[in-house]
């Protein structure tokens, strides 16, 4: 049986979170085209006969240019050291850059398999996709490179089985029916403010947070409360938008996929409320159970 931790880096927007969510055939990690939407670490767990998988989705690794940058980086810097495999993903759309070789020269000094994922081949040809794997092959020592599209699923098995190699022999550390190691409601949280980043773009900011307030059950569908959290009168108005349209619209594509992750009928209710001072914001968020929202 084998069975560890891999950890996904790379810099921002490179597919973390889209490779993580083809693995396991199930959205447990939001996603944007927006940098830095992952905050908080999750873990991903992969099950088949052979073994487990516990991935770690790290935030995109980039030179900060602020205390949020600094934090995420950490994050993921702390993670490295704490898993079996990393797992190191590039956008092989692109050009060697700087925020690939930012990270390149963090990884140098690592004891432990890295592992060199060329992601979005299904936007470039062959021979394109040949000379970037001759320009990165000898940068590091990567032990394994493998080209994939986390985006249309091509190649996802041979990650798998190459991953497996370098795992050790193990006992699983979650049971076979556990897929995240974060709560629904955590989730269902995430899943808001992806739409939320989808729907407005560079306009909202970071430090924007959402949580839920309650969840029921009622026969054949759930009833959610969500509050979304920000810190100006001016945010709250963009995230309502004119006649309360644009929070419509949020709500009707996060209902979508909470939806999908509850496999039933979901009534969602979306509430936003500005806390100004971060004090009150750290106790508001503490009441509900969110000690670990940054």
């Amino acid at each position: 049986m084998k069975a560890g931790f891999a950890c996904l880096i790379g810099r921002p927007n490179v597919g973390k979170s889209t490779l993580l969510n083809s693995i396991l055939g199930k959205k447990i990690a939001i996603t944007s085209s927006k940098a830095q939407t992952t905050r908080n670490m999750i873990q991903g767990i992969y099950n088949d006969e052979d073994g487990q998988i516990v991935f770690v989705d790290t935030p995109g690794i980039h030179k900060p240019n602020n205390r949020l940058g600094e934090y995420l980086n950490k994050q993921a810097y702390f993670t490295i050291s704490d898993v079996d495999i990393v797992i190191f993903l590039i956008d092989a759309s692109e050009k060697l850059g700087p925020g690939d070789k930012f990270i390149m020269e963090k990884l140098k000094d690592i004891n432990k398999p890295i592992i060199l994922v060329l992601n979005k081949i299904d936007q470039i040809n062959k021979e394109t996709l040949y000379k970037q794997i001759l320009e990165y092959k000898d940068l590091i020592n990567f032990s394994d490179i493998v080209p994939v599209s986390a985006y249309k699923k091509d190649n996802i098995n041979t990650l798998i089985k190459v991953i497996k190699t370098y795992l050790p022999d193990n006992y699983k550390y979650y049971d076979e029916d556990t897929i995240t190691n974060k709560p629904t409601s955590f989730l269902i949280a995430e899943m808001v403010r992806e739409q939320i980043f989808r729907k407005t773009g560079e306009e909202i900011p970071h430090s924007t947070t959402c949580l839920v307030e309650s969840i029921r059950k009622k026969k054949d569908a759930y009833l959610i409360n969500v509050v979304i959290i920000v810190d100006r009168e001016s945010l709250k108005k963009i995230i309502i938008g004119k006649n309360g349209q644009k929070i419509k619209e949020i709500g009707m594509l996060a209902r979508y996929n909470i939806e999908e992750l509850l496999e039933n009928k979901v009534y969602l209710e979306l509430f936003v409320k500005v806390i100004k001072n971060w004090r009150d914001k750290e106790q508001y968020l503490t009441e509900f159970g969110y000690k670990d929202f940054e």
